[in-house]
């Protein structure tokens, strides 16, 4: 199976498809609010990427049947100038300046939440990609997102991942035959309400600073949702909403960046 190659892959021979022998950092200065934010949403999916069972340098790998609850810590690196403009696993064009990512086995695409633990940094990014296929590396995230987190300089962090699901609009295929007409019908099932998730924290005090910070930037509600953590003790999860429009979702997305509160993504209760 052809896969798009990521910095991990092998050493190009001369007949690369890479213009670029060793992969690099774009020149220039990059300036960080640029960067696009990922606000993560239904996701449709083909078979583009997702062939499962695939082989890459002898080892085969499998693709999960699903992303919900996917949590995993690792080595993350990344990949930049060498791939810029090459296609991705999927048949999509690698853009070094968006914040996307490449791994072995999550459904392209789907969403995940990635936490430098050197510096708790922790921003939103879009899997598109296959690999990295050499070492103990768990991820390669694009330039842009590695110099958002804060490692584009070193090359690799330790990361926690942990994946977003969006629950989106359903279409009901059910065809209800009508006498006056060859067209089938379907029937939408409605649409649950979303809300922005800003943050979860341990502390209550720093999860209330968080909700009277958001309240200077967003007429919606803001409430906090404490919950059992898998690990014991309490999360006290900072939302916003309901916001349904991906227009005010996009709006106050970018407001709570702006802010240094972290890079929200939309949840549904």
């Amino acid at each position: 199976m052809l896969l798009a190659a990521c910095s991990s892959a092998p050493a190009p021979s001369s007949t690369s498809r890479y213009s670029i022998q060793q992969d690099r950092a774009p020149g220039g200065t990059i300036n960080l609010a640029s960067i696009p934010v990922v606000v993560p949403e239904p996701v449709s999916r083909t078979m583009a990427g997702n062939r499962s069972p695939y082989t890459v340098l002898g080892k085969t790998y499998r693709v999960l049947p699903t992303e919900d609850g996917y949590s995993e810590r690792g080595v993350a690196s990344w990949y930049g100038e060498k791939f810029h403009g090459h296609k991705t696993s999927n048949g999509e064009v690698f853009d070094m300046y968006l914040a996307s990512a490449a791994h072995k086995s999550l459904p392209i695409p789907s969403f995940l939440r990635v936490t430098n633990l050197e510096n708790n940094r922790s921003i939103v990014v879009r899997v598109n990609d296959r690999g990295p296929f050499h070492g103990d590396r768990l991820v390669d995230l694009s330039y842009a997102a590695a110099l958002k987190l804060g490692y584009a300089d070193r090359g690799t962090t330790r990361v926690q991942l942990d994946s977003i699901v969006v629950s989106g609009m359903q279409l009901d295929r059910t065809v209800t035959p009508r006498r006056s007409s060859n067209e089938d019908s379907l029937t939408i099932a409605s649409q649950p309400d979303r809300f922005l998730q800003v943050g979860a924290f341990a502390e209550l005090s720093t999860a209330r600073e968080v909700s009277d910070r958001l309240r200077e930037l967003t007429d919606r509600p803001v409430f906090i949702r404490s919950v059992n953590a898998q690990a014991g003790g309490v999360l006290h999860r900072v939302r916003v909403g309901p916001v349904n429009d991906p227009v005010e979702i996009r709006q106050i997305t970018q407001s709570v960046v702006a802010a240094n509160l972290g890079s929200p993504y939309t949840v549904t209760e």
